[in-house]
């Protein structure tokens, strides 16, 4: 059921502690870890503490949380000292987009230039 944690989802894993994360921030409704790939210098995943596959089935279940997520998106960037430099916040969404686990995360991205489009 959406909004429930899921047994076999590693993020619901990490929200309930069963897996071990590096934990950067933590709020009611968000956690932020760093990525175990990273991508860039600084690499964090805000994620919600509900399931929903993706971001647009948040967005539309719970807009609020869908909004803290990006509060703390910038409130890492701030944390990590990125802010100045600029910062990228990607959501994948589906296979197709790069999205491999399934439970909807930001990638907070920064330390380096980024190139448009994203490839």
């Amino acid at each position: 059921m959406a909004g429930e944690p899921q047994a076999d989802c590693l993020f619901c894993k990490i929200v309930s502690k069963e897996v071990p994360a590096t934990v950067v921030r933590e709020t009611e409704t968000t956690l932020a870890f760093r990525d175990i790939n990273p991508q860039a210098p600084t690499h964090v995943l805000v994620i919600p503490k509900v399931h929903y596959p993706d971001a647009a089935s948040l967005a539309n279940a719970e807009p609020q949380i869908a909004a803290d997520i990006l509060r703390e998106a910038g409130a890492v960037a701030a944390d990590e000292e990125i802010d100045g430099a600029g910062f990228r916040v990607i959501f994948n969404t589906g296979a197709g987009a790069g999205q491999t686990v399934f439970h909807a995360h930001a990638h907070i991205l920064g330390g380096r230039g980024f190139n448009w489009p994203p490839g």
